[in-house]
């Protein structure tokens, strides 16, 4: 499946041809299934993104207030893209290109207003989504810099974040906590985790095995 493609060599150096000789139909049946390589990444979007929240509320504590978990969430796929180029690259063209971008919108809107909907109840759907346009700009443009030494994943987290709860009108002293709370965490360690578990279900889903070099991390 053409998933591993994208995970081994990047979604731009896939091409079509390669992806037709690793599914094995003729290039005719193929367009049919995927008119295009922006179809597959959609689906690989909505399998990615499928129980991103589910993971960040195992590690937020039910008692904390919803704003823990999206943080948690946020700053696990920040990290992410800075363990594994290859995920950093199928991220931004998944924040870029139309119809993912739009799944990414629709999706996150719902998360939304299930995190803040109870502290806003007078915020429609569309206004969520009207934010979420905006900070998922803040996303992609912080998945796209890539952390340095003057630059270091935890200014990164700690950046975003702040300029997300200022969109979604979390109090100074909250946000202070929910700061505090991440730097409490093994961030790395946790994304690291959630990292091998996205590879192996993809595995699973897509019946292919990753070469060993695919799954590497970098070092942050």
């Amino acid at each position: 499946m053409c998933v591993r493609l994208f995970l081994e060599q990047g979604y731009k150096n896939t091409s079509v041809s390669q992806i037709v000789d690793e599914a094995g139909v003729a290039r005719g049946s193929y367009l049919n299934l995927f008119p295009t390589k922006d179809r597959i990444l959609l689906e690989l979007t909505e399998t990615m993104f499928g129980g991103q929240f589910g993971v960040a509320r195992s590690i937020a504590d039910s008692k904390l207030p919803p704003v823990y978990a999206y943080a948690v969430e946020t700053a696990i796929q920040l990290t992410l893209t800075e363990l594994n180029e290859n995920l950093r690259e199928i991220y931004i063209e998944a924040y870029s290109l139309p119809e993912t971008s739009e799944y990414i919108y629709l999706h996150t809107t719902a998360e939304l207003k299930q995190i803040f909907g109870e502290k806003f109840p007078d915020d429609t759907e569309s206004d969520f989504y009207e934010m979420e346009i905006g900070t998922a700009g803040l996303m992609r443009s912080y998945m796209a810099r890539k952390c340095d030494i003057h630059f270091p994943l935890e200014r990164k987290l700690s950046r975003f974040l702040t300029a997300a709860m200022r969109v979604y009108r979390v109090p100074e002293a909250e946000q202070a906590k929910v700061l505090a709370f991440i730097q409490s965490l093994d961030i790395k360690a946790i994304a690291t985790e959630v990292m091998y578990k996205l590879f192996a279900m993809l595995e699973m889903k897509y019946d292919f095995k990753l070469s060993k070099d695919s799954k590497g991390e970098e070092t942050i």
